[in-house]
């Protein structure tokens, strides 16, 4: 648990101490006994022993303000201990160098900054920091630049500088003895800005992360606390580092490498006065490297994480399968006969040969025309800064090691041998597709719904090339892809992160299956594949509606017999979303009324709920129809065309009937089957409509409308991006 032993006649002489204040000058120097307590209390610097049995000082950074055995945070003269009966001074020179020296005049540590004046001061900051400072308030060195075994909040770690690994974390060699021991971790020198490493002297012990460009910023809260700590990953061109803070400045964190290699996360636990762990790795056996073998991988998914085979793959038979790990089920054969399935939530295998600034096709086509090459990832950076490469595509050659899955992990393709048992895969995806749908009856008389194999949509959408994509929804993507040469399909690909599962994707088979019809999409056929779930449409040549209604869209999939609920599953499409729905989840049939509301306005006005055509000072189309609605101004709201078409009185009542369908209750709305009453029946009396309060919207233009949104306490995601 890294605690650190101060001996007991260090501590009586430390209750006599001189010197508490935070600043060390030229005239004042610390020495044995003496200490430099932070503004805010929380640190302290001065001289201490390991243990009671070690005679050995060294030159430390502490936490003042917890109880029991001080937790040592840094340690200048780590490897060049002050040795008994020698006495330690800490000074400031007269050129402003920091210089910790002896009795017997030897120097084991010293910053010299060869400055041309005098007058500097050390002090020590709120944070842990201890800085060297020049009279004009200039930094000219500071120990968050030089840390030893320990990350604290608002530490900036620099991973890599001009792709070159920069700093590096060295656990003590063992609980008593704070020098350098074997176990280290920084950036992969082989690829600093994407690989974080723990290490065994020279050798990788765990790979922790490999950046895959997704986030460069999330959160998760502390154990036993209300505070959340939030991890920042910025890339400012030359320079890569991560930064942790908290939202409580009142709970203490850190970040460590401990004597047995462990890097530990933890954070102090008020009630029990110790150091609780929230994280740490490696944390289990298969997450050490290599572990697994080649071709293996540790799933993180399951309970109790263990070595899998990749796909395509199959066990050694071996007494020692976590080192022999797998081999291929099929011999791998070159161009046409082989074909690159994907593998979802992945922590990519180390080894990767790094190439920048290609798309996704070019990265998958420079994997497919060399033989050698048996897999590749690909990742967009352009979240990640103007000044970051726009492309990370990465590819392997001969052996996949060190993989691992999770659910935050990234895609990856992987080189298999087309099989001559592609038949034997068609019988299985038929059976594997049954055993779905055969505890229903819910498609009897639809049952003819074939099902399609992975491979033969891999095929036909070119391995989900980019050319190839449609559109996306709040669900996935969509693909055009041609069977056989000539049959042109629409591919909808459900994202992994989406969370819509089994039964969702069941129940959407079931209702399109249902509602086949000649002015209806059809449906031509399923697929699931491990994590993949796939829909086969008929392609829509001239586009379909949605292409003329603003590419407005609902993904919205509830479960069976459902019409009202609270989800943690928000999908649709910003602007047409309830508020109900929008910021808190909560769905019903009234939900669907408001987006019928919006769409209404639309028509009549010729304008998007969030065009930029609105006259000044209006957020929305919602808030302009109800300010023309209420000054009596209805008819400024309508377009010419449709002035020119239909009877002014039949479109003010759409306009009436739409403000009532976007008020702010759920309760106000009136059923879909009154709207139609009120738009068909002159005669029917309408309610006056409530004055809605519009929730705040997002910047719609120029982006994609419809992404999945997860509502968790446990996790939750930032972005800060700096330059340098």
């Amino acid at each position: 648990m890294a605690m650190r032993y101060i001996p007991i006649f260090i501590l009586l002489f430390l209750s006599s101490s001189c010197k508490s204040d935070d600043q060390l000058t030229h005239t004042k120097p610390l020495t044995l006994g003496d200490t430099l307590i932070s503004n805010g209390g929380g640190f302290a610097l001065g001289f201490f022993s390991p243990s009671s049995s070690n005679t050995s000082l060294y030159l430390g950074i502490w936490y003042h303000n917890i109880p029991g055995p001080i937790t040592i945070v840094w340690v200048a003269n780590r490897d060049n201990p002050i040795l008994a009966p020698s006495s330690p001074v800490l000074a400031i020179t007269n050129s402003s160098d920091l210089v910790l020296s002896d009795s017997q005049g030897r120097t084991p540590w010293a910053v010299k900054k060869n400055s041309t004046g005098a007058g500097a001061t050390a002090v020590l900051l709120d944070e842990g920091n201890l800085v060297l400072r020049l009279p004009n308030g200039k930094i000219t060195w500071q120990s968050f630049d030089h840390p030893t075994d320990t990350v604290l909040p608002k530490m900036r770690f620099l991973v890599s500088y001009k792709a070159k690994v920069a700093m590096r974390l060295v656990a003590w060699k063992g609980p008593d003895d704070p020098s350098s021991g074997d176990f280290s971790c920084s950036g992969d020198p082989s690829s600093p800005d994407l690989q974080f490493v723990t290490w065994n002297k020279t050798e990788p012990y765990c790979r922790l992360t490999v950046r895959s460009g997704k986030s460069v910023s999330g959160g998760t809260y502390l154990t036993n606390t209300s505070s959340v700590l939030y991890q920042t990953s910025v890339n400012s061109g030359d320079e890569f580092y991560v930064t942790y803070t908290i939202s409580d400045n009142s709970t203490l964190m850190r970040l460590m490498i401990d004597y047995t290699g462990k890097l530990k996360y933890l954070s102090w636990n008020r009630h029990t006065s110790s150091w609780a762990i929230f994280g740490e790795h490696p944390y289990v056996p298969c997450e050490l490297y290599a572990s697994c073998g080649p071709f293996s991988y540790c799933d993180f998914t399951q309970i109790t994480p263990a070595c899998q085979c990749l796909d395509g793959f199959e066990p050694d038979d071996g007494v020692n399968f976590f080192s022999k790990g797998c081999y291929r089920q099929e011999a791998l054969k070159c161009g046409k006969q082989s074909h690159f399935a994907p593998l979802s939530g992945m922590k990519v295998p180390d080894n990767f040969f790094h190439i920048r600034n290609r798309s996704l096709d070019e990265c998958a086509a420079e994997c497919s025309r060399n033989c050698s090459c048996t897999a590749y990832a690909y990742s967009d950076l352009s979240s990640a800064g103007a000044m970051a490469d726009p492309s990370r595509c990465l590819v392997w050659s001969g052996e996949l090691i060190d993989a691992g899955k999770s659910t935050s992990g990234e895609n990856m393709y992987i080189r298999l041998a087309n099989s001559p048992g592609k038949w034997r895969k068609k019988k299985n995806q038929k059976k594997l597709m049954l055993g779905y749908f055969s505890t229903s009856k819910e498609l009897e008389g639809n049952s003819t719904v074939p099902s399609v194999t992975f491979e033969d949509i891999l095929s036909a959408t070119n391995f989900f090339a980019d050319s190839n994509l449609l559109g996306r929804g709040g669900f996935g993507k969509v693909y055009k892809g041609t069977f056989e040469g000539e049959n042109v399909v629409a591919v909808k690909r459900l994202s992994q992160n989406s969370g819509q599962g089994t039964v969702e994707f069941r129940n959407e088979v079931v209702l399109i299956a249902k509602l086949q019809h000649k002015n209806l999409v059809r449906l031509l056929g399923c697929c699931i594949h491990g994590d993949e779930k796939l829909l086969i449409y008929e392609y829509l040549p001239n586009k379909s509606l949605d292409s003329y209604l603003f590419d407005f869209g609902m993904a919205r999939i509830f479960g069976a017999n459902q019409n009202q609920a609270n989800t943690n599953r928000v999908v649709g499409t910003y602007g047409y979303m309830s508020p109900e729905y929008a910021m808190r989840g909560a769905f019903s049939v009234k939900s669907d009324t408001y987006s019928f509301g919006v769409l209404l306005l639309e028509i009549v006005s010729g304008l998007k709920i969030s065009s930029p055509q609105l006259i000044a000072n209006f957020s929305s189309l919602i808030t302009y129809a109800w300010r023309l609605w209420e000054d009596e101004k209805a008819t400024e709201l309508v377009d010419c065309s449709v002035v020119a078409s239909c009877p002014l009185h039949e479109v003010l009542r759409c306009i009436h009937v739409g403000l009532l369908c976007v008020q702010d209750h759920p309760n106000d709305r009136p059923l879909m089957s009154s709207v139609m009453n009120m738009i068909e029946n002159e005669n029917a009396l309408l309610p006056t409509p409530k004055q809605p309060i519009y929730f705040a919207e997002s910047n719609y233009e120029g982006a994609e409308a419809r992404e999945s949104m997860e509502n968790s306490v446990n996790e939750m995601s930032i972005t800060t991006l700096e330059g340098r």
